[in-house]
């Protein structure tokens, strides 16, 4: 399977738009800090995301970034973490 490995940040402006787009990512990635996840996704599941996010914030007013890392088998990220530890998020299976 041809995964990317996707840093998701976000800062939006309304507590209901937040809580929405929240619990969104915890269905698409692993949530790292307040408003950040890191998502293993294949293109499809990457569009998908985006569809749903695309419709869940204000485009006026909130701000949200997807960085592509990389193809997700070939990528190490190189992270410096203080305080609690970071772990990429593994390869599991996704069941349909």
């Amino acid at each position: 399977m041809d995964e990317h490995l996707f840093l998701v940040t976000y800062d939006i402006r309304d507590v209901k738009r937040w809580r929405r787009v929240f619990r969104l990512m915890k269905g698409y990635g692993e949530w790292l800090q307040l408003s950040v996840f890191q998502c293993r996704l294949s293109r499809r599941r990457h569009a998908e995301m985006l569809e749903m996010l695309d419709g869940a914030i204000n485009g006026k007013v909130d701000a949200l970034l997807v960085i592509d890392l990389g193809p997700a088998d070939r990528i190490k990220p190189r992270v410096v973490s203080l305080g609690e530890k970071f772990e990429p998020v593994a390869r599991e299976p996704t069941i349909v």
